[in-house]
């Protein structure tokens, strides 16, 4: 991809994103992340293991049957196989520990198809663009509706000290019943880096509701949180703490997420 398409390609996807305006976030934390240029290499096989609970969540079920987050544990391990130079696939495996009753479940399975056609320099970093789709099939406990897709965009620029990603995403309900409006939210992640191999700052996490009936703002889940990434030759670890800045959403929440490359 030049240089000089490289805007031009920025500026439609995040038309995309903020036309349709991206994505409601399921009610399964199964992964807490900002998608960046982080891309399988062609053939290579990636583990990442994602890791969240909150001290602090909802305690009121949405619907009857529902497995409420306050002070459960999520644990997802993803898997991940390099396609080619700008694609790769993932499959997700969500695991979770009900606090209110001590069980452990298995709470279904997503797969994933990432494509990111432009990137940077791998030494000098630039822009990045690209999407990520997710479908996903989810135990009526974590989900009212089991089946969903996600659509997200992945924008952003890369230097050796400076990461800035936008994720716009876009959801949808496909179960019989559901309501089939578009959901629209977005992710935003800034770091620096403070050493070798040592990158702190923020992510901003979102969901805004339905497309054309947009939530006020305490009925929204909104989430900041402080971030610290650590990257190794052959593994990477992020971890964060966050809170929540509307009523409707969890007001303390940790997360990591461990990944390996093979």
């Amino acid at each position: 991809m030049t240089a000089r398409r490289l805007p031009a390609c920025l500026a439609l996807l995040a038309l995309l994103g903020l036309t349709a305006l991206p994505a409601a976030w399921a009610a399964l934390p199964d992964e807490i992340q900002v998608y960046a240029d982080d891309l399988n290499a062609p053939g290579e096989f990636g583990l990442e293991v994602h890791v969240n609970t909150s001290p602090r969540g909802q305690r009121d079920a949405t619907y009857a049957g529902e497995v409420k987050n306050d002070h459960s544990l999520f644990v997802t391990p993803e898997l991940s196989w390099g396609l080619n130079d700008t694609m790769d696939a993932g499959l997700y495996l969500p695991t979770a520990r009900d606090a209110a009753t001590g069980n452990l479940y298995a709470a279904g399975a997503k797969g994933r198809f990432k494509w990111l056609p432009i990137r940077g320099d791998e030494l000098q970093g630039g822009g990045f663009a690209g999407l990520n789709l997710e479908i996903a099939r989810i135990a009526r406990r974590f989900e009212e509706y089991r089946s969903a897709a996600e659509l997200r965009a992945m924008l952003g620029w890369r230097t050796p000290d400076w990461l800035l990603a936008f994720n716009p995403v876009l959801s949808w309900d496909l179960s019989d019943g559901a309501d089939r409006r578009t959901g629209y939210g977005f992710a935003f992640k800034g770091t620096h880096r403070i050493g070798e191999g040592l990158a702190g700052g923020f992510e901003y996490y979102t969901d805004q509701g339905k497309v054309g009936e947009r939530q006020p703002w305490n009925a929204q889940s909104n989430k900041l949180f402080a971030v610290l990434d650590v990257e190794r030759h052959g593994w990477g670890f992020n971890v964060g703490v966050g809170k929540g800045l509307s009523t409707d959403t969890e007001k303390l929440t940790f997360k990591g997420i461990l990944e390996f490359a093979f």
